[in-house]
């Protein structure tokens, strides 16, 4: 059984909004001026080290419109691996090896969860990120952490009741002073 991975960047005030350049947000590409190096690395290694990619239609359509274009080991490997989205106005993903999940996207996740060997990991897709959080089917938070506070923007999480107790498993910090998070989710045994 696969686990679902969710890898996000996010601002020290949470918000996970436009972080590359993303249209008619003030602060786009955020992330984007303060990329270095080692964090692509870390990137790509984290994509080498999953089976699919699943991601709302939002960001289906940011990744289909930029990734095609590149070339080099990280766009190959993000143009070639299995993909799969969830939306339901998406009708014909052109993207290279896409999948648009049918139906209830819940039931097919959970599907994709049990029959996948390799993990998932789930990027941007903040709407989607909620749903999985709602239904208990992420099994790790991986958050690159930048060093700003926005002030405005769209957070990862969405207000709820409900609490998901972390463990911190994991820190990775980088040179321009950003900080991977990683916490599994614990579950009651």
């Amino acid at each position: 059984m696969a686990r679902i991975v969710v890898s996000e960047l996010i601002s020290l005030d949470g918000v996970t909004e436009a972080p590359g350049g993303e249209p008619g947000f003030r602060h786009t590409n955020w992330v984007g001026k303060r990329h270095e190096a080692g964090m692509i690395e870390y990137k790509f290694q984290e994509v080498l080290d999953h089976e699919a990619l699943l991601i709302g239609r939002v960001t289906y359509e940011s990744f289909a419109g930029a990734w095609p274009t590149y070339k080099g080991p990280f766009a190959d490997r993000m143009n070639g691996m299995a993909k799969y989205v969830v939306s339901s106005t998406l009708r014909n993903p052109a993207w290279n090896n896409t999948t648009l999940l049918q139906g209830d996207p819940i039931a097919a996740i959970r599907k994709l969860k049990w029959e996948m060997k390799g993990d998932i990991l789930v990027g941007g897709s903040r709407r989607l990120v909620n749903a999985l959080k709602q239904h208990d089917l992420v099994d790790e938070y991986r958050l690159m952490v930048f060093p700003v506070i926005l002030g405005s923007g769209a957070q990862l999480f969405d207000r709820t009741e409900d609490a998901t107790d972390l463990k911190l498993v994991d820190t990775r910090s980088f040179g321009n002073g950003a900080v991977v998070l990683t916490y599994h989710v614990e579950r009651a045994s």
